[in-house]
């Protein structure tokens, strides 16, 4: 898993057109944050969209492929290719990334309701 500076600067040209999209090296790949909140990733020169029920279909529609961390006989993560196309086209690739923004946001705030009931629950 690695992932090459020119292909992170060309994903990140990309993306700016987003607003405020940043950038965390983590286990030998990077993963993209908007705000604060994790919607993609790059392993490998391939960059990997969040989806959820929501989106999940349209990704494979379109023939994109789950991210599978350790080779594809691995478990696959709630991530898919992005189209080659969409990385060309800043309104296809604006479409797809806003789609993955809000799957990354939709499990955030599941998460932090279901950190509120634990508290509830507890106290």
């Amino acid at each position: 898993m690695a992932v090459s500076e020119s292909y992170l600067e060309f994903v990140m040209e990309k993306l700016e057109r987003l607003g405020t999209v940043t950038a965390r090296k983590m286990f030998g790949g990077v993963g993209l944050y908007f705000e604060g909140t994790f919607f993609a990733l790059i392993d490998d020169d391939v960059l990997y969209f969040k989806v959820d029920d929501f989106n999940e279909a349209e990704f494979q529609r379109a023939g994109m492929e789950p991210f599978h961390p350790f080779g594809v006989d691995s478990y696959s993560m709630k991530y898919y290719t992005v189209p080659a196309d969409a990385l060309e086209d800043d309104a296809e690739l604006r479409k797809w990334a806003e789609g993955a923004i809000a799957a990354a946001a939709r499990k955030a705030s599941k998460g932090k309701g279901a950190t509120k009931k634990r508290r509830k629950r507890t106290t």
